[in-house]
C-alpha cells in the first residue's frame, strides 16, 4: 500500500497532534486509522461512532454494540459513543455530534479524520459542519483508487465481513460474506469495489493493529428499510488468537473458529 499522502486541503500533522477517528468498524475508517498511526505525527484521543439507540447498533452498519466495544479493546483505543435515535433527523444528529466535538475541543482536540474516498459532496459536508466547532478534517485516503484501496486492505491481512447490503444493487447472499477476492469478484460490474457509493457496509474484525481476533457468529438476515443487514452475534469470549475466519452466510449461526495462520 502506498504511503500516506495528505493533499494540502487537509489539516497538516504535528508530532502526538491529538485527532478523533470518525469510526463506523468498517474497513473505509479501519485504513484510515491505520495510515494515520503510520504516520507517527498523531495521537488518537478516540474512536468517535454514531450508534441508533432503539437497536443498540452502529448506526448503517448494524453491528451490535457488543462488538464494537470488543473492535476497540482489540485496537487499544477509547471509544467514544454517540448515541440517536432510530428516526433521528439532520438536527438531531448534528446537536449529539457537536456535543461530542465541544467535549473532545475542549481537551485540545481540534481535528477529526475520516475514511472517505472520493464522493466531494460528503467532504464538503464533514469540513463545513466541522469548521462551525472550529474544527478541522483529515482525510488520508481521499481519491485512493477504490479497487486498489480494497485489494490492498486485503493484503495488508485485514479481515472483514459485509453487515449490509442496498437490496437494489446486491441480494441477500452478499451479506455476511468475507470481503475477499472471492468477494470482489463476485460483486457486479456496476458495484464499487469499496461500496463507496452505499452499496454495502462492513465490519473489520482482525488485521495488522488488531491485539487479537473478535469472533463472532453468523445470523439471520433482515430486510429493512431497503437493505439487507445480516446480525453478527458475540461469541463467548469474543477476543482471541489472531486467526483467518470461516465466514459462511447463511441464516444458519455459524460461529468464527481459530485457525493457524
Amino acid at each position: 500500500m502506498n504511503e500516506i499522502s495528505t493533499p494540502s486541503s487537509n489539516a497538516p500533522g504535528v508530532a502526538n497532534t491529538a485527532v478523533l477517528i470518525s469510526w463506523s468498524g468498517g474497513k473505509d475508517s479501519c485504513v484510515a486509522l491505520y495510515e494515520i498511526q503510520r504516520t507517527r505525527d498523531y495521537r488518537v484521543a478516540a474512536l468517535l461512532t454514531t450508534l441508533t439507540r432503539d437497536y443498540d447498533r452502529i448506526s448503517m452498519h448494524g453491528v451490535r454494540r457488543e462488538l464494537l466495544e470488543k473492535q476497540a479493546t482489540s485496537l487499544g483505543l477509547p471509544l467514544h459513543q454517540v448515541f440517536i435515535s432510530k428516526d433521528a433527523t439532520n438536527e438531531e444528529y448534528e446537536m449529539r455530534m457537536g456535543e461530542a466535538f465541544s467535549l473532545h475541543r475542549e481537551q485540545g482536540t481540534g481535528l477529526v479524520v475520516f475514511g472517505d474516498l472520493f464522493l466531494e459532496d460528503i467532504r464538503i459536508y464533514r469540513e463545513q459542519f466541522l469548521a462551525r466547532h472550529n474544527m478541522r478534517g483529515v482525510f488520508p485516503v481521499w481519491q485512493r483508487d477504490t479497487s486498489s484501496f480494497v485489494k490492498d486492505f486485503i493484503q495488508l491481512g485485514f479481515k472483514a465481513v459485509v453487515t449490509c447490503v442496498n437490496s437494489q444493487v446486491l441480494d441477500q447472499s452478499f451479506a455476511g460474506r468475507l470481503i475477499d477476492e472471492a468477494f470482489l469478484s463476485s460483486l457486479p460490474g456496476h458495484v464499487d469495489p469499496c461500496g463507496e457509493n452505499g452499496e454495502f457496509h462492513s465490519f473489520v474484525f482482525d488485521g495488522p493493529i488488531f491485539a487479537e481476533a473478535v469472533e463472532f457468529g453468523i445470523g439471520e438476515a433482515v430486510l429493512r428499510e431497503g437493505f439487507w443487514f445480516r446480525d453478527l452475534l458475540p461469541e463467548e469470549g469474543s477476543c482471541g488468537r489472531r486467526s483467518d475466519a470461516n465466514v459462511n452466510a447463511g441464516n444458519e449461526r455459524t460461529p468464527l473458529r481459530n485457525r493457524a495462520r
